[in-house]
């Protein structure tokens, strides 16, 4: 046996690889994200990709970004002429936990086939991404930018606003570089992020969770194409809480105010800024409002009722003191069309809520 052979093939590959390794880190391997096998022989998916139980849902979480968006129907779905583009933010409720893609916000404004007044087609993305923090929705906002939206569509509610919580999603804080340009570059009232970007870091091996993220993502897209699942919907579930403690508590706040800048309104501005000449709806979405046990202390296992009455005032004073379009829903739903949490409708609740946004006039 020729063992330098063997020994040269061996030296030589393990060069080759340290090459491409490091030629990855100084090229940032920037390009990778944007591959996707969705959207050409794979069906685009109707949400971002979002799982705990790929086996089931054949969808995972991941924090690419740009991966995510690459996977999306509204990636491989050119803007024609006749088309009027409205992009859905927001949470779970947006995303659609145990709703189907058509029975979401986003899938029933689509399919209700409405037009604009120059005849041209309104069509809905779902851009909701569960987790409830308005620095997510800004990230995802300011990528979505790129695909020439006509409007935005952005429900939110109070627990997407505390400052506090603003960075705590998953997402958030595995995006560092992200946030900190968007704490820059909008003056944010946020402590940056630590950054984690040293050079092995992004390196093959300092990536190689993320790259096997993004390859299983390609992977559970085939079961995806052919059957539509891209979540769990389990037999039974624990309902929302319609009976509820006797405090107020609400994180560290006292009744009878929020705390001076409490409320995390300059993200909304930034959203803003961000969306441009592009129109925004700020959407305050509905949630269930308990008529069980102390339901005359607390709306819900969220919200006491001093802090959410208070957020509304603040929320209807931002609206009309920037001038932005809202929209108050916070009750549209009744409690009995509320599934696992209090913000998570069942398909007749989200058709409500859908057929009061329509309504509104609003929308073109």
């Amino acid at each position: 046996m020729n063992y330098r052979f063997i020994r040269n093939v061996i030296l030589k590959g393990l060069l080759l690889f340290l090459v491409i390794n490091f030629a990855w880190a100084l090229f940032e391997g920037t390009n990778s994200s944007h591959f996707s096998l969705y959207n050409g022989l794979l069906k685009g998916r109707e949400r971002l990709p979002y799982g705990d139980n790929p086996a089931e849902s054949y969808n995972l979480s991941l924090y690419d970004i740009d991966a995510m968006l690459a996977s999306h129907r509204l990636n491989g779905t050119p803007k024609r002429a006749d088309e009027y583009r409205v992009i859905v933010l927001g949470d779970s409720s947006t995303w659609g936990t145990l709703l189907r893609p058509e029975e979401t916000l986003a899938g029933l404004l689509d399919a209700a086939g409405m037009q604009t007044d120059d005849g041209r087609q309104l069509r809905f993305y779902n851009l909701g991404y569960p987790t409830l923090s308005l620095v997510k929705d800004l990230m995802i906002l300011e990528e979505a930018m790129r695909y020439a939206p006509d409007l935005i569509l952005w429900p939110v509610t109070l627990e997407s606003f505390p400052r506090q919580n603003q960075l705590e999603s998953p997402i958030v804080a595995n995006n560092s570089a992200r946030v900190n340009a968007l704490i820059s570059n909008y003056s944010l009232n946020l402590t940056p992020l630590e950054e984690n970007t040293s050079f092995w870091q992004r390196t093959l091996i300092g990536q190689r969770r993320a790259l096997a993220d993004r390859l299983r993502l390609q992977i559970y897209g085939v079961m995806w194409s052919a059957t539509g699942i891209d979540q769990a919907y389990p037999a039974d579930y624990t309902p929302a809480q319609r009976d509820l403690e006797n405090n107020e508590d609400y994180y560290e706040w006292a009744p009878p105010e929020i705390p001076e800048n409490g409320l995390a309104f300059d993200l909304v501005s930034a959203g803003m800024r961000i969306a441009g000449e592009v129109p925004v709806i700020l959407v305050n979405e509905p949630m269930l409002v308990s008529e069980g046990e102390n339901s005359n202390i607390r709306y819900n296992y969220y919200y006491p009722r001093w802090v959410y009455d208070e957020y509304r005032q603040a929320f209807n004073t931002a609206c009309s003191t920037n001038g932005w379009t809202c929209l108050d829903l916070w009750d549209a739903v009744p409690q009995e069309h509320f599934t696992n949490t209090a913000i998570h409708r069942d398909a007749y609740g989200e058709a409500l809520f859908a057929q009061r946004i329509t309504e509104s006039g609003l929308i073109p």
